[in-house]
């Protein structure tokens, strides 16, 4: 992964990747917002439901290829592959941080 990834993120890239549910949710907030597939989660038992629910239907791993910063926002293009139509995909991950912690994720 790039250096410029934050530590958070890397964590959560990582956990991503391994599919592990308890460490993917780690880097969030308590009053984290997920903003996917047109859908957004408030929370971590909300963000946990969409981690479990996407984990057991895409089971994706996402090689991050480029991090960039955008105003007070970290921007992750990663080249996205796992059990959906058009896979491998790049998609964008706009991370909001709050004291190095992840309080919102926008995934387009």
């Amino acid at each position: 992964m790039p250096a410029t990834l934050p530590e958070s993120l890397a964590a959560y890239f990582t956990a991503k990747n391994r599919h592990d549910i308890d460490a993917m949710l780690d880097p969030f907030l308590e009053d984290a917002v997920v903003e996917d597939e047109g859908q957004t989660r408030r929370g971590r038992a909300a963000i946990r439901e969409w981690m479990e629910e996407t984990t057991r239907k895409y089971r994706v791993t996402v090689e991050v290829i480029d991090v960039a910063e955008a105003e007070a926002t970290t921007i992750v293009t990663g080249l996205v592959a796992g059990n959906f139509p058009g896979s491998p995909a790049q998609l964008r991950y706009a991370f909001t941080l709050d004291g190095g912690r992840i309080a919102r994720l926008e995934i387009h």
